[in-house]
């Protein structure tokens, strides 16, 4: 009599409900309990249950007495097994409705239990635990401490075999683990490769063998499941299922296929484009012919897209071109490779002929950009692309990217300056930011064709009309600051790094081109003293050592035309830039056997050997600008002789067979010492004693023996 059957009635309901929550609270033992208990987990499971009561009955029971449920192993008589678990997984599972209780570490403490359940057998007519555990973990994800708690305590394993075992709610699984992936893609796969490799498997052989509309379905959701790191082709299980999609994929695209056919295939290549590369596409005529016809399509939508652009179809469309650019940047790459092509030649130039018109669209897109959507990832991942297209092809679309400089340079300095927070779509970044906001630095991707277009005089015009050198001057400094905060010890090439070397080649450009705009603007003044204090610190690094010969040459040449500056005349950064500059300069030949005679040979120092290539001009170049620099600098001869380079250079070039220095080795050596000797007596001196005269007679150096001789 006091726990009625639960009225059909909606007012009656409630009522009957606040009764048993009455009961609940005064419950005199575990049996009175139980019953009200019963009444309320049936309202719950009918979803009667507001906030309101929902937070009355959590009032009224806490998480104690689900607790004691789950662990409780002795069901009341005449009861299946699980009855006390079911009891308190619907509890739980209400509780988490709310989003305040699905964060309380209550339920988060509770992961292993809800993972168990989903690998346990499930009973055909005890399905509704599973549903409730699926309710509880989809709470949990939606939580801020949610996912990390989900992922360091195991239920991607369990995710991935209740999707596997094909068990009850299996689908549930699956979109679970897509949630986890989208925000912590890197922490899952680090923690469970093997069991996420075992679902992509599965999903992958499933994509090859579908004939339906499963096969569109699964390309919608199979990126989900590639990683950028590690990369699949590391392991056969791995490479197998790459083979299996890149299969799937020449299937579809040869197909006859509707708009929203391609659209899901070309997103899914983009995936697979960003985790490998190219390296998912097998050599042979099949795969240079997918290949081209991947970038062909991409190159279509996209003017499809942009070239008369409609709002509303740009906004729907904005994610399957990003994965379009993708695809072109990948075109781009492949046209231009050289060692082991994937195309044949006709085939780079007719794809080279599409792209061009597609990066006409996206010029054209660009043009038409309003102040107020320059936060869009869209335009973000639309400059990008355009800046991997001039870094490598400068002569196409000259006229239309001259008359988008200005748009291109104000982009972006407003992203450097405010440190844009916008979020990059799927395909905008390389990288994974696993669901955190990160400033785009869209002057990373510009910085290629910015250096190109600054060897000539109208882009070059227009960059520096736009303000270019204050912004890339303050972007040099901010660069360099997150480069001297990363660890010392070697590593592959940042981007950081790069961004330093390429914007090092964009000075040079406008020192070389428009010493008068060096003369007259402050910002390179600036520049000098950033280059005067990093030099130093660079040329110890050996890792360092291109970046360090950039820095050295670029800052040679700007003092050479800042000669009058203050910074430059006898100052203690100044000794120490000079003498950095001597120093690497000084240290890049040294002799060595010579294999073909019984002599020695002017060779690479070993130390530069692996860099050489990279910065062989910069090397000559800045020789050239050191002796350009000698009768400005009073303080050069003297760090001249104190880094002993006289000494070592007579005897380098005393020792070594003279057909094995070069002309233009030889130029360079002389110019220097010229310079030298007419500055210094000093220096004159140390050279003649070590036989100047007779080694300047055996290299033809006939400015060096007239300048001697004259001393």
């Amino acid at each position: 009599p006091r726990f009625p059957a639960m009225a059909s009635d909606s007012g009656d309901r409630h009522a009957t409900l606040k009764r048993c929550l009455g009961v609940l609270r005064d419950a005199r033992n575990d049996s009175e309990q139980f019953a009200a208990l019963l009444l309320v987990t049936k309202a719950v499971r009918a979803g009667e249950v507001d906030a309101k009561t929902r937070r009355q009955i959590f009032d009224a029971i806490g998480f104690t007495f689900p607790t004691r449920l789950l662990t409780s192993r002795q069901p009341p008589a005449d009861c299946p097994p699980h009855t006390f678990r079911a009891l308190g997984l619907t509890l739980l599972a209400c509780f988490c409705t709310d989003p305040e209780l699905a964060g309380h570490s209550q339920i988060l403490n509770k992961i292993p239990t809800f993972n168990d359940i989903l690998l346990s057998p499930c009973d055909p007519d005890n399905t509704s635990m599973v549903d409730d555990v699926y309710q509880c973990l989809s709470a949990v994800l939606a939580t801020a401490r949610g996912p990390r708690e989900l992922v360091t305590k195991g239920t991607v394993s369990a995710l991935c075999q209740a999707y596997l075992n094909g068990s009850h709610g299996s689908d549930r699984a699956l979109t679970l683990l897509v949630g986890l992936l989208a925000i912590a893609e890197a922490r899952c796969w680090q923690r469970d490769a093997p069991q996420l490799l075992a679902v992509l498997s599965k999903l992958s052989g499933d994509f090859l063998k579908a004939e339906d509309m499963t096969k569109f379905e699964l390309c919608e959701l199979l990126p989900h499941f590639i990683p950028l790191s590690p990369p699949l082709t590391e392991n056969s299980q791995g490479s197998k299922c790459v083979c299996r999609l890149y299969k799937g994929l020449a299937d579809i695209l040869g197909s006859k296929l509707s708009q929203s056919q391609r659209d899901p295939a070309l997103k899914l290549a983009a995936s697979l484009v960003q985790a490998c590369g190219a390296e998912w596409i097998p050599a042979g005529s099949a795969g240079s012919k997918f290949l081209a016809l991947l970038v062909n399509l991409a190159c279509v939508e996209v003017r499809l897209t942009l070239e008369e652009p409609d709002p509303v179809e740009v906004e729907r469309k904005k994610e399957v071109v990003t994965g379009c650019y993708v695809l072109m940047e990948m075109g781009i790459q492949e046209c231009l490779r050289e060692e082991n092509p994937l195309l044949e030649n006709v085939q780079k130039m007719q794809l080279m002929r599409i792209m061009e018109e597609a990066f006409g669209a996206v010029i054209l897109y660009l043009r038409q950009v309003k102040q107020e959507e320059l936060q869009d990832p869209f335009i973000f991942a639309s400059v990008r692309v355009l800046g991997a297209w001039m870094a490598e092809e400068t002569s196409s679309l000259k006229q239309e990217i001259c008359e988008l400089l200005p748009f291109l340079v104000e982009y972006a300095r407003k992203l450097f300056k405010e440190g844009s927070p916008a979020v990059s779509l799927p395909q905008a970044e390389l990288v994974s930011t696993e669901g955190s906001a990160l400033p785009q630095d869209a002057l990373r991707f510009l910085l290629p064709g910015f250096c190109h277009l600054t060897a000539e005089d109208r882009p070059r015009d227009i960059l520096i009309s736009e303000g270019a050198p204050a912004l890339l001057c303050e972007y040099f400094l901010q660069q360099w600051e997150v480069l001297t905060s990363e660890s010392s010890a070697p590593a592959p090439l940042t981007s950081t790094e790069m961004s330093l070397q390429t914007t090092c080649g964009i000075f040079l450009n406008l020192v070389v081109t428009a010493p008068d705009l060096v003369r007259r603007d402050k910002t390179f003044s600036s520049l000098m003293d950033v280059l005067l204090k990093s030099l130093p610190l660079l040329l110890p690094q050996k890792h360092h050592l291109v970046l360090a010969a950039n820095v050295a040459t670029l800052g040679l040449m700007t003092a050479r035309i800042l000669s009058g500056s203050a910074a430059l005349q006898g100052t203690q950064s100044a000794k120490e830039f000079f003498g950095a500059a001597i120093r690497f300069l000084s240290q890049a030949h040294t002799a060595q056997a010579d294999s073909s005679s019984d002599g020695l040979a002017v060779a690479v120092s070993p130390t530069y050997v692996s860099a050489w290539d990279d910065i062989r001009e910069l090397w000559f170049l800045g020789m050239q600008a050191l002796a350009g620099c000698i009768p400005l600098f009073p303080l050069l001869p003297d760090a001249a002789l104190q880094a002993r380079w006289l000494e070592g250079l007579s005897q380098l070039l005393s020792c070594v067979a003279p057909a094995s220095v070069d002309f233009e080795l030889i130029t360079a050596f002389q110019a220097v010492l010229v310079e030298l000797a007419r500055a210094s007596e000093q220096c004159s001196g140390v050279i003649l004693s070590h036989h100047g005269t007779e080694w300047a007679n055996l290299y033809g150096m006939a400015a060096l023996e007239q300048c001697l001789a004259e001393q």
